[in-house]
């Protein structure tokens, strides 16, 4: 099988590379022309391809001539939708970064775009993979909890300019925190509660983090209500300072009748202190939530069942973004508009 990662701007692209290039069976190629709003000293283009040790197209049109089964599209959130068209016209199967789009205009052309050609679009959603998040989906599925009353989650993590400096720059990412670290909960729930959907949204940002820094919103606070009653909070804020261990981390916590559960996606490490280096430290263990996400695109669900999100799930996730950005400018609550 064939497949092309399209685009290095996303942080998870070199990271993608990496595991594609292990799995047996898949032929990996990279291409990634559109590098002229990297900030200096952003690993881009065939350097990275060569650090991957992967093939490397100088154009996309290459790219689709050497024919993938499927593609990657790992680019600002502001040029997802040109990419993801070109690979509709293709015929070719594409994953897409989250969020789907930088805009619900942008996203929805896209959905159309895919189902008009017949071609399989999926959004990148790793968290829902992690055997924490299926324990909470079994036991709610089972009845343990009852009926859920409210869900709060926290998706916190470093400011990732100093990786890509495109996150903070809204013409390219569509907005900050808000857009980065919310998508991430409220696939989750888009999941959990199933035909159940998003009808309001309350949300307040500032900057007060990193405000010499950037413009966009550093820090968030979003309230969503469900169909089925339940009121979801969500913590979407840049708050870990960049002097810690850890980028960051996605907790959740669903409070039903009968039962609290409680789950953090990114805790199966070996935490403890660094003497040499002067600070905490987590050794990882366990699954790798992107090598799950990317086998489901490629392969099928596995044992578990979990399927990568489709591109109407993006899509929905990226109205509760848009009714957020729209709260938190009028400061009021925000209808989310459902098809």
């Amino acid at each position: 099988m064939k497949v092309a990662v399209l685009s290095f701007a996303h942080v998870h692209a070199a990271t993608y590379l990496r595991l594609l290039s292990r799995m047996p069976g898949i032929e990996v190629l990279g291409s990634d022309p559109d590098t002229d709003l990297a900030a200096p000293g952003e690993v881009r283009g065939r350097a990275l391809a060569d650090a991957a040790r992967v093939a490397y197209a100088d154009t996309y049109e290459e790219a689709f001539a050497w024919g993938p089964d499927a593609v990657i599209v790992c680019s600002e959130n502001a040029r997802h939708r040109p990419l993801v068209e070109r690979a509709a016209a293709h015929g070719v199967a594409v994953l897409c970064e989250k969020p789907l789009a930088a805009t619900v205009e942008d996203g929805e052309a896209m959905v159309a775009a895919c189902h008009a050609a017949g071609v399989r679009l999926a959004v990148a959603y790793p968290v829902r993979f992690s055997p924490a998040y299926a324990a909470v989906k079994a036991a709610v599925a089972s009845g343990d909890t009852g009926r859920v009353l409210a869900v709060s989650g926290a998706n916190n993590g470093t400011m990732p300019t100093r990786d890509r400096r495109w996150f903070a720059e809204p013409a390219l990412s569509g907005g900050g925190a808000l857009m980065d670290h919310t998508v991430h909960i409220a696939d989750l729930l888009d999941d959990l509660f199933g035909e159940a959907a998003p009808v309001e949204v309350y949300a307040q940002t500032n900057n007060l983090l990193y405000a010499d820094e950037v413009a966009a919103e550093t820090s968030g606070l979003v309230s969503v209500t469900y169909s089925n009653g339940t009121v979801a909070t969500i913590d979407c804020s840049w708050s870990h300072p960049r002097s810690h261990h850890s980028w960051g981390g996605l907790e959740l916590t669903v409070v039903g009748e009968r039962a609290t559960l409680e789950m953090d996606a990114f805790d199966q490490k070996v935490h403890g202190f660094s003497e040499r280096r002067g600070q905490g430290m987590e050794l990882p263990f366990g699954v790798d939530l992107d090598e799950r996400m990317l086998r489901a695109f490629l392969h099928g669900p596995g044992e578990d069942g979990m399927d990568v999100a489709d591109g109407a799930g993006g899509l929905r996730t990226l109205r509760v973004v848009a009714a957020g950005y729209a709260s938190a400018r009028g400061g009021v609550p925000v209808a989310v508009p459902v098809d």
